[in-house]
């Protein structure tokens, strides 16, 4: 028998969407995949040959830990630049990837019985991460527009709370959680002596005029609390080569190496050139990237909209949508499941996110298949509705 622990996770339904949408087209389905989060676009041209030349020159044995140096006093410099955060190399640890920086993280900081903040709609993983820690995760509503507010952190805080997760932009709502309200939340974790694990993978992929902060760039005092993870994945479509991040106190990083040290040791010295240059290289590719998204963004919100039984709140980030389907009368996971099967159209249920009035559908595929999704989803919807 496997253990508890193993036995009380829930399967990732983003990655299983996906899988059954890849084994429609398998067989020869005409499968239009809306379901997993993942840049259609391929790795820069550049970032590529680093790796080749990697390989060439045979950088294929171990390195720190935590990460080559050079990667990380890069991954500090980004800090200092780009999210004003004075992190310095020591502040700085390379994992297996977004996921494995976050699962490192929530065990290197939470004991059993500790309490996760945890705000609604949240990505599928951080729920499963939490309880493979032995703590408990605390939901945690969110306003009309998916944005947090620190009146709902404050209602969720107890003796136990020893973490926040702050995703902003959001996964899956695309929601970017405003300046003030990140203000008032430092403030709350500082007073009560909580973490804030900031998830800023989508940091670039903000729209419009919106502008998004770091909470660890705020103060030092909240800096010390704070986690800032991110990843290579999302900004240059690097989903494969599972590079991830963080900063935090120098203490945070050492419980995260020594972890590390004892799992995967260090990730694929080959990846870890490559991110190198994805820092060190031209920037070009990330903002053909952003103008894409967002021209696709506009015209996802808007079809959704004009869709009998379905609304959306207009992301402000990230690439996704999360359409409101409960006048469809339907479960997320009825809607997901029918749809993938009588209009070949996968999304994901909003049931693994924590609501099940919604579903998720990421713009990170051309504009044809967006165009052509739409119309076979709103022909679809209609149909039921009739």
């Amino acid at each position: 028998m496997i253990s508890e622990r193993v036995g009380n996770i829930a399967p990732s339904a983003t990655l299983a969407v996906d899988a059954k949408a890849k084994q429609l087209k398998k067989e020869g389905k005409n499968v239009l995949n809306f379901g997993a989060g993942e840049p259609d676009f391929n790795t820069p041209e550049n970032i590529k040959e680093a790796a080749k030349k990697a390989i060439d020159k045979n950088i294929t044995r171990y390195t720190p830990i935590g990460g080559i140096p050079e990667l990380r006093e890069a991954i500090a410099k980004k800090f200092r630049e780009v999210n004003k955060i004075k992190y310095d190399a020591s502040e700085v640890v390379v994992c297996a990837g977004g996921k494995h920086v976050l699962y490192n993280i929530a065990m290197a900081i939470l004991n059993e019985d500790d309490e996760a903040i945890l705000p609604v709609p949240y990505w599928v993983s951080f729920e499963e991460i939490i309880k493979l820690t032995g703590a408990k995760a605390v939901f945690c509503n969110t306003d009309s527009h998916f944005k947090l507010t620190a009146k709902d952190v404050e209602e969720k805080i107890t003796p136990k709370t020893k973490m926040l997760i702050l995703n902003s932009p959001s996964n899956p709502s695309g929601a970017i959680v405003d300046k003030n309200e990140i203000e008032k939340i430092a403030k709350l974790a500082v007073e009560h002596n909580f973490y804030v694990v900031a998830d800023e993978v989508y940091e670039y992929f903000v729209y419009g005029k919106k502008d998004r902060v770091s909470i660890a760039s705020l103060n030092d005092k909240i800096k010390n609390l704070t986690v800032t993870a991110n990843s290579f994945s999302k900004t240059y479509a690097m989903t494969g080569w599972r590079v991830g991040y963080c900063g935090a106190n120098k203490e945070i990083i050492k419980g995260t190496e020594n972890l590390q040290s004892h799992s995967t040791s260090n990730i694929s010295n080959i990846a870890q050139m490559a991110a190198l240059e994805a820092l060190n290289g031209p920037q070009d590719s990330v903002k053909e990237m952003i103008m894409a998204f967002d021209e696709r963004r506009k015209f996802m919100h808007k079809r959704l909209n004009e869709m009998n039984g379905v609304s959306c709140v207009e992301p402000e980030g990230a690439f996704y949508a999360f359409p409101d389907i409960s006048e469809t009368k339907m479960s997320s996971m009825e809607f997901a499941s029918k749809l993938l099967e009588e209009a070949l159209v996968a999304v994901v249920p909003g049931s693994a996110f924590g609501s099940d009035k919604h579903i998720r559908l990421s713009y990170a595929s051309s504009m044809e298949d967006i165009e052509q999704g739409m119309d076979r989803m709103e022909r679809w919807v209609k149909g039921r509705l009739l």
